[in-house]
């Protein structure tokens, strides 16, 4: 496979006992951890993996507006990301998930689309779950 021009990220992710197990990013420059939940009875204080994957497309539309903003000259002070999954049980999956991003702003609901817009067409995680679940949600100004 050819990675030229291409970003990869590494995790390595180790079960600790029943009730925990723990992920590690290994990529290059980075020192993270992250504990998961992987009891079957649940772990209050620790994501659980379809909460992980709500995470994660929440910080794959922060990050998207942090880095369009600047290219759009957008400005904010602010900005919440709300999820909902709905998860199947034959196949299991998450069958929908719907999404309200909040963002403290003056920019008028034109410049709000077209953050939207830039969002939805140029996030890793975004663009990859929705290829396979139904991906719904609005933006608005707080």
């Amino acid at each position: 496979m050819d990675t030229k021009n291409k970003m990869s990220f590494d995790v390595r992710s180790k079960w600790i006992s029943h009730q925990e197990s723990i992920s590690f990013c290994e990529t290059t420059g980075k020192n993270a951890s992250l504990k998961l939940d992987t009891n079957l009875q649940g772990t209050a204080d620790a994501f659980n993996p379809a909460e992980l994957l709500l995470a994660a497309i929440s910080a794959c539309m922060i990050k998207g507006i942090e880095r369009v903003a600047p290219i759009l000259n957008f400005s904010f002070s602010g900005v919440e990301v709300k999820l909902h999954g709905i998860r199947q049980d034959v196949p299991p999956k998450m069958e929908s998930i719907e999404y309200e991003i909040v963002v403290e702003t003056d920019e008028d609901q034109h410049r709000l689309d077209l953050l939207h817009k830039n969002i939805q067409q140029y996030g890793t995680v975004f663009n990859t779950v929705t290829s396979g679940t139904n991906l719904t949600g609005t933006i608005r100004r707080k």
